[in-house]
């Protein structure tokens, strides 16, 4: 499997509104909506993505990091090949993920970029 790199980053916080507030006005990341997702998203210059979630959101608590791939089916193919359960394929507008967990027990996901 090769990693194209890291494109997302997800966060649950209770600080939810202030976290978005700082991303938008202070970081100036851009804010972008894309179908399906319910985090507020915000765009770097270079596309990468910081999604911001309230805690009461699924995989509360949790930090994700979108590690993207070429062709995700062949990906985890891969990871359950080496053991390593996934919760399944979702999607949303922009991407197909999904998600797993590392030796280091922390949640990770694969992502495919879907064309947008």
């Amino acid at each position: 499997m090769e990693i194209r790199g890291i494109g997302f980053v997800g966060s649950h916080t209770p600080a939810h509104a202030e976290m978005s507030s700082f991303l938008r006005d202070v970081l100036r990341l851009r804010p972008v909506a894309v179908e399906g997702v319910g985090a507020e998203l915000f765009a770097a210059a270079n596309g990468d993505v910081l999604g911001v979630a309230p805690p009461e959101d699924e995989g509360a608590a949790e930090r994700t990091i979108g590690l993207v791939v070429a062709d995700l089916g062949v990906a985890v193919a891969e990871l359950h090949a080496a053991g390593v359960e996934t919760d399944g394929i979702a999607e949303n507008a922009r991407w197909r993920y999904t998600h797993f967990r590392a030796p280091d027990g922390k949640l990770y996901e694969l992502v495919e970029e879907r064309a947008f």
